[in-house]
């Protein structure tokens, strides 16, 4: 038998990390904060330990807890104090992320990126203001056209505030042109966007929708979020959101959709961002409690699949976790 070419001669301790082909570094890594106009007290997310809710007053703390871990760059979720049919609070002056950008971006040095979508401030928990009957019909949901108006004022109100970046995720059709006119008209040319330009209609989000309070009233999103058995239409979407002048191209969840990272990855020139979402944290942390799992060791291996498969930056419940180790 012919064993000339033997790659275990490559595993060795002295050269495996010289060979090794990906390379995982806290600046790679986004960490979730979410601020809360409704209390005065840090409130733990039950569904995500190790996460909270802080209030406005405790946003620049939070943030500098995340810097100290090395962790360069924080993306704002906000729990709004009132909700409407509209989601108005969302692009208030001084809404909850607004209040919390201009606080964080003038006492820390960290990175903010903002969310821009709508489902955190409607009454009812869609992406934007509803289609008439929508409520009675199961067909019928969100006003993509009228969201787009009101997306456009969020990121201006975001940009207004000192956000670096906005990050539109409603998966409307045209949002990030739309956002994009809003911007360039409002002197903020400079504000990137990184798009959700592939995100699917996922079981792996529910521990984010207690954290945000975002869940849908009545029915679900799969109107405007994607099918997940579609991966040649993921293609579209995003070549769309790259003509209409997306910064950043976002997948998300990641875990579960590795192949739609590696077709981002090979297809366009765009840095690419993968969202490892509440679920999959979740499920990480549920097996770990029952010591079925190394919780650590899986982590940074699920992170290191996501870099691996094409991305550049990563959005994850465990930054703060695996910082230190990177």
């Amino acid at each position: 038998m012919d064993l000339t070419d033997r790659p275990r001669r490559l595993r060795a301790d002295g050269i495996r990390p010289l060979v090794s082909e990906t390379d995982l570094s806290a600046s790679d890594l986004i960490a979730p904060v979410f601020v809360d106009a409704t209390t005065d007290d840090r409130v733990p997310i039950e569904t995500m330990p190790g996460h909270e809710r802080v209030p406005v007053d405790e946003a620049v703390d939070r943030v500098r807890e995340i810097r100290e871990t090395g962790v360069e760059a924080v993306m704002l979720f906000g729990v709004p104090e009132s909700k409407d049919a509209e989601g108005s609070r969302a692009w208030a002056e001084d809404g909850v992320v607004q209040e919390a950008t201009r606080r964080i971006t003038a006492e820390t040095d960290a990175y903010v990126v903002t969310d821009a979508c709508l489902c955190e401030y409607t009454e009812h928990g869609h992406c934007g203001p509803l289609e008439p009957d929508a409520r009675e019909d199961p067909t019928l949901t969100v006003d993509n056209d009228r969201t787009l108006e009101l997306l456009g004022k969020i990121a201006v109100s975001h940009a207004d505030a000192g956000a670096d970046m906005v990050a539109p995720s409603g998966m409307m059709d045209g949002m990030v042109a739309a956002i994009r006119s809003a911007l360039d008209d409002a002197a903020h040319t400079e504000v990137p966007i990184m798009s959700y330009a592939a995100k699917y209609e996922s079981a792996f989000y529910g521990p984010f929708r207690d954290a945000a309070d975002g869940a849908p009233a009545f029915g679900d999103r799969r109107h405007y979020q994607m099918d997940p058995a579609n991966r040649r239409e993921a293609g579209r979407e995003v070549a769309l959101d790259v003509e209409q002048g997306a910064d950043v191209l976002m997948v998300k969840p990641a875990l579960p959709y590795l192949d739609i990272v590696a077709d981002v990855r090979e297809n366009f020139d765009r840095p690419v961002a993968a969202y490892n979402v509440s679920g999959e944290y979740a499920m990480l942390h549920a097996a770990a409690e029952q010591g079925w799992l190394d919780l650590e060791a899986t982590a940074y291996e699920s992170l290191l699949s996501i870099k691996r498969a094409g991305a550049d930056l990563i959005l994850t419940y465990f930054a703060e976790d695996l910082a230190s180790r990177l």
